[in-house]
This record gives C-alpha cells, structure tokens and sequence, in this order.
C-alpha cells in the first residue's frame, strides 16, 4: 500500500484489520490530503441533514475518524457528541480537536456495548460504503438511540444498491419513521476526475 492512500484503498478493505491498517496510514494526512485536496463535503452534508431534522444532543457520530462531522454539529451548537470509530488512530486526531464529550473504538457491526444514556442523534458520513459497514449494522445502531432520535446517516449510492440497503431499510420499518433521502455529491469539484461526481445517498429517519 503506498504511504499515502486514497479513496480506491479505501474501497478495496476486507476486514476490520485491514481498516486500521489503512487508517494508521491515512490518519496524519486525512484533512489535509483528503478533506482538503479531494473536496470531501460529506460531513458538511450528513450535519446539514442532521440539523434539517431538527436533530439534537446526545449525538453518537458513528466512523467518527478525525471528527468533521463533531466539528460542524459543534459549530452548530450541538452538544454532547460522542464518536465511536474503529480506529484508534483516527480517534486520536478528533480527540486533539476538542469537539466531542467520549470517543471509543468499536466495531459497528456488532452490538454496541455503550454506556449511559441513549442518543437523541445519529450521524456517520463515509462509513457505509464499500470495503467498510454494509446495511446489518443499522439494527446495532438503533438499539443504543432513544425514542424519536433523528438519525442522518450517508451511503455511497452504488454500495447502497449493491448491498442491499433498500430491503434492508424496508425490513426496519417497525422501528424507523419519517424515512427520507436525498442524493449528494461526496465530493466538490477538487476531487480528481475518478471521482468528482461520486454520489451518497443521504438517509434521514426517526427511531419509532
């Protein structure tokens, strides 16, 4: 893997090792070479849907990584946000960032062990896409939201239809509610060519 990835490595992961090795990697880099260089607006759009809901504290920011969702919620006013990433590298560079109350390495894909009480709200850009967290993890994430939480939660649209997300949304529907969506870019236009026009489809609901 070259030392500094991209979001082709990142597409191509088979298993929670391979994700942090990747992320070891990418951590010290990731604003700068991948916010930043690569016009990454996804958190940008996950905390506006989130804030279009009329969403509020407890959050849980489900792949927190560096924390650019936390950083836009807190711009917000929004307050407490805990992450949960599987990564303890990235969780390293959100914490220096001061924005969220607890972070904790976790593996979404199975039932949270988390304390305190349930979350009010539920963001995660860029996690649910290829080589990282497909559809089964949704169940694990209402189990710790309250009643009513709002959740805003990004799918790369082509995961989205190759995984299954539809079916499994539809299997959900005695606990989820207000069930929404909308399509945004992933990234703006300094993204290089490959990818400029990749797309997310936002999903937005309510736990019932």
């Amino acid at each position: 893997m070259a030392d500094d990835p991209d979001v082709n490595d990142a597409y191509a992961l088979k298993s929670p090792e391979d994700v942090k090795a990747l992320y070891q990697t990418w951590a010290h880099s990731y604003d700068t070479a991948f916010h930043d260089g690569q016009g990454y607006q996804l958190p940008r759009e996950v905390a506006a849907g989130f804030l279009a809901g009329n969403g509020r504290g407890p959050v849980l920011d489900v792949g927190a990584g560096t924390g650019l969702v936390g950083q836009h919620l807190r711009a917000a006013g929004i307050n407490p946000i805990d992450g949960v990433d599987l990564s303890d590298d990235m969780l390293r560079v959100a914490d220096m960032k001061g924005h969220y109350r607890h972070l904790m390495a976790g593996d979404i894909t199975r039932p949270l062990s988390l304390k305190g009480e349930p979350y009010a709200g539920v963001v995660s850009a860029g996690t649910f896409t290829f080589g990282h967290v497909g559809p089964g993890a949704l169940q694990h994430l209402l189990d710790v939201a309250d009643t009513g939480a709002v959740f805003a939660i990004s799918v790369n649209a082509a995961h989205f239809e190759a995984d299954g997300f539809g079916p499994a949304l539809e299997a959900l529907s005695d606990r989820i509610t207000d069930l929404n969506f909308r399509q945004v870019r992933i990234y703006d236009d300094r993204a290089d060519e490959a990818h400029r026009n990749d797309m997310a489809r936002l999903v937005l609901f309510r736990k019932a």
